[in-house]
């Protein structure tokens, strides 16, 4: 009987002891932090990740992971309520990704900062506020190896057309094709070698014919700057002070002033001498005229004109006597 209560008092004591030490364990491992609360938000696949995971900023250690479930507004949006250290630099350029420990698989959530915008310089994030998850390295690997799978899947079957029947066929005559070519090449090559003295020679000729026509070329050339240059010393008399120009300008500088001579003082002068010339030929008409009716005017002079009517020393005739 004594043995019965030994054995009861001594599983008492280790119970005792065992719910000891681990509430002393609890109580020594126990977070005593202030820490403030945020919402993560975005359409991500957190496989691995579960709470109480492990959240840090830079990767250092600030908080832990509170709750995971899905966001009951937006389909196929998941929801992540985190605890941070109050001293964290939450800002609103934070946002949050999803990382992996090591080789063991297990999640965790890491804080970075975006690039700074002078524009709009960071400022405190409030708690419970929301941030944005972005997708990790491993997501953005898994998405972008599925797109190189579906490229890689697309490349075989184009590389399995390519190698189809009737593309090895026309493969096939494409290189018989290159080998018949090859060897007209090599054809030809030999009978380049076997004309290449007569081509020779021909080249020569022509080499001699394209000396002698750059010869009368440059012979012409000699013969065209000689013109020039004669050209040139025309150019320049015709030009100079005293030159054929200069004295065509004189010459018409002195026709101009022979032209307005004549036309101030011999034109003038001129008309005077013609009407002179036409009231002397009408004295003379009118001589001829009064010699006509009155040839004794050239003795006894011109008769003198009777006074008309209304005249001193008018007579009037006598009337004619008819009979009566």
């Amino acid at each position: 009987m004594e043995n019965k209560s030994h054995a009861l008092a001594a599983g008492s004591f280790v119970l005792l002891l065992t719910a000891t030490l681990i509430s002393l364990a609890v109580w020594l491992t126990r977070d005593t932090r202030e820490l403030d609360s945020y919402e993560l938000v975005g359409a991500v696949n957190i496989s691995g990740l579960q709470p109480q995971a492990s959240v840090r900023y830079l990767g250092v250690p600030v908080g832990k992971v509170s709750a995971i479930r899905l966001d009951p507004q937006t389909p196929g949006q998941v929801l992540v309520q985190i605890s941070v250290d109050e001293n964290a630099p939450i800002t609103t350029r934070t946002f949050a990704t999803l990382g992996f420990q090591g080789v063991t698989g297990l999640a965790f959530i890491q804080l970075d900062d975006a690039p700074v915008d002078a524009s709009a310089p960071p400022q405190a994030l409030p708690p419970n506020s929301r941030m944005l998850l972005k997708p990790g390295l491993m997501s953005q690997l898994t998405d972008r190896g599925e797109r190189l799978l579906g490229q890689l899947e697309q490349s075989s079957q184009r590389f399995n057309q390519l190698l189809s029947a009737d593309n090895q066929h026309t493969l096939m005559n494409a290189v018989s094709q290159i080998d018949q070519a090859a060897s007209e090449l090599q054809q030809f090559t030999a009978q380049a070698r076997s004309s290449w003295p007569a081509l020779a020679q021909s080249s020569q000729d022509t080499l001699e014919i394209v000396k002698a026509t750059a010869k009368r070329v440059g012979d012409s050339a000699d013969a065209a700057r000689t013109s020039a240059r004669a050209f040139q010393r025309v150019t320049e008399r015709m030009y100079a002070p005293g030159g054929t120009l200069d004295q065509l300008s004189q010459g018409a500088d002195i026709l101009v002033a022979t032209g307005q001579t004549l036309r101030v003082n011999t034109l003038p002068r001129v008309d005077q001498a013609v009407l002179e010339a036409a009231r002397t030929t009408r004295q003379l008409g009118d001589l001829t005229q009064t010699l006509t009716d009155n040839p004794q005017a050239l003795l006894l002079g011109k008769p003198s004109i009777a006074p008309g009517p209304g005249e001193p020393g008018f007579v009037a005739p006598a009337p004619l006597n008819n009979g009566f």
